[in-house]
């Protein structure tokens, strides 16, 4: 059987050519099964980051992921962040996502907990968090908790209520779950074989394409790199929001899709308990992925909030 991997779509947008100095992290590939953590360990892991290097007296700008994504979704974004504003950029995976470490817990306070200790390793608070969907919850939680480490905040497209569209997500791990490849099996076969496997329930062609981004082989077996056991177990919580009973006082901009019911009118009037500085903005003609739908619209918002 794979283990599942997602990392929601790479932005496609031209939005700059040069590449600035990336600072990595190198973490060693995780083979799937859950660290020796316990449940409820408040120890944070040692998250795999990018890191762009930028004008060090300003706030840095920190991008966290979806559900099932990567640091690889905003590397277009980040590299023309920095062009246009000129800070430094961190991107980073969030824990039993991408290159990070995995482990059994995969609550919202343990995110918090990860990226808290990462930004004071880095020496980056405050800093302004951007978060998408469940990146865009940690990014809440954090503000909430620690407003001293957030100098201003973007959500996109996400909200501190509940997530309703969440039963396919159960039926594309089950798919994913159930897909079986041979082992020593060329990349190029195995894709295809995989693609077959999973387009009765993954009708999406995109969506199956994108899944595929994400094969990796380790010594001739294919694995994904995201921890589907614990996200399994945790889908109902990371749907939804931990009860909060403190604001964060500082900016914040909810980026919506024009296309996505991710963030309904009903959700206005939480997001203005917990955010009373907030801004609701829509981009029109984008779906749950405004970054990588309208990346430019998505830059001209967030480098206007900065201003």
């Amino acid at each position: 059987m794979l283990r599942w991997a997602r990392a929601w779509r790479v932005p496609h947008g031209k939005l700059g050519a040069s590449s600035p100095r990336c600072l990595a992290v190198p973490v060693a590939f995780s083979s799937g099964r859950s660290s020796g953590q316990d449940n409820g360990d408040p120890r944070p892991l040692p998250l795999s980051y990018n890191l762009l290097d930028g004008d060090a007296t300003l706030p840095a700008v920190v991008f966290l992921h979806g559900l099932f994504g990567s640091k690889t979704n905003f590397n277009s974004i980040a590299k023309a962040m920095v062009q246009r504003t000129g800070r430094r950029v961190l991107t980073v995976d969030a824990r039993n996502h991408g290159d990070s470490p995995h482990s059994p817990d995969a609550s919202y306070e343990a995110m918090s907990q990860d990226l808290q200790s990462l930004l004071s390793q880095l020496g980056l608070e405050p800093c302004v968090l951007i978060g998408h969907s469940m990146g865009g919850k940690t990014a809440m939680l954090l503000a909430l908790q620690r407003p001293d480490v957030v100098e201003r905040l973007v959500a996109v497209d996400i909200s501190p209520v509940g997530t309703t569209p969440g039963s396919y997500l159960g039926s594309y791990i089950a798919a994913m779950k159930a897909v079986d490849i041979p082992e020593k099996m060329p990349h190029s076969q195995a894709r295809k074989l995989i693609d077959e496997q999973l387009s009765s329930t993954v009708k999406d062609l995109a969506i199956r394409r994108f899944l595929l981004t994400n094969l990796v082989e380790v010594n001739g077996r294919f694995s994904w790199r995201v921890n589907l056991e614990t996200l399994a177990q945790y889908l109902d919580k990371i749907l939804t929001f931990p009860q909060q009973y403190e604001s964060y006082p500082g900016p914040t901009l909810f980026l919506t899709g024009g296309n996505s019911r991710y963030v309904k009118p009903s959700h206005h009037s939480e997001i203005r308990r917990l955010f009373p500085q907030a801004q609701i903005q829509t981009v029109p003609n984008a779906g749950h992925w405004v970054h990588s739908d309208k990346p430019q619209d998505f830059m001209d918002a967030v480098t206007s909030f900065l201003a």
